[in-house]
C-alpha cells in the first residue's frame, strides 16, 4: 500500500503506545472503528436521517 512492512508498523505502534498509553488505546481504537464505520455508510450513497428519541431541551413548563 505505502511499504509499509511488518517493522514499520510495530514502530508506529510502539510510538502510538508510548504517545497515548495503554490504558486509552481500546478508546482509540473503538473510535477508530466507529469513524470508519460511519465513513462507509456515508460514502455508500443512502440517504437517511437517523432520529433518536431524546429529551426536549426548549422544554419550558415552569414558565
Amino acid at each position: 500500500m505505502f511499504g509499509f512492512g511488518m517493522p514499520e508498523l510495530i514502530i508506529i505502534l510502539v510510538i502510538v503506545l508510548v504517545v497515548f498509553g495503554a490504558g486509552r488505546l481500546p478508546e482509540i481504537g473503538g473510535a477508530l472503528g466507529k469513524s470508519i464505520r460511519n465513513f462507509k455508510k456515508a460514502s455508500s450513497g443512502k440517504d437517511e436521517i437517523e432520529i433518536k428519541a431524546g429529551r426536549p431541551d426548549d422544554d419550558k413548563k415552569g414558565s
